[in-house]
């Protein structure tokens, strides 16, 4: 069987791919530290950067050779056995019906009868 991360299996080998994100930048942050705290001629990050090679070969050998004791093999979802045929039939959309809820009436507002004080002939009206 050949081997397929998971990320739900807890199995060394799975648990050791997140590795390397953090090893890499924890690298590099040591590397920058030494070129500024040592005024070295070989400790400057020009000549130290292979350094970041090695880690990273390291880690990739610790996750190859890590353990797969208690993998849990991933699951892959079937396709669909045949595609849709074309042209696919009309739907007519219906709109939704809600058995318990009856159709509510129309709302009008009542009527107010027109008021005639402060105004004058033309319906405008005038304060004082």
């Amino acid at each position: 069987m050949k081997y397929r991360f998971n990320p739900s299996c807890g199995c060394a080998r799975c648990r050791a791919r997140g590795f390397m994100g953090p090893a890499v930048l924890i690298t590099i942050g040591v590397l920058f530290l030494l070129d500024q705290m040592t005024h070295i001629y070989w400790m400057n990050f020009g000549r130290t950067w292979p350094a970041l090679l090695i880690v990273i070969g390291l880690v990739m050998f610790l996750q190859h050779n890590a353990s797969t004791a208690g993998h849990i093999p991933r699951e892959y979802t079937a396709y669909p056995a045949a595609p849709p045929t074309y042209p696919l039939p009309p739907q007519t959309w219906q709109p939704p019906v809600n058995p318990q809820v009856a159709p509510a009436a129309p709302v009008v507002p009542p009527e107010t009868p027109p008021s005639s004080a402060g105004t004058t002939d033309h319906g405008e009206v005038h304060n004082g």
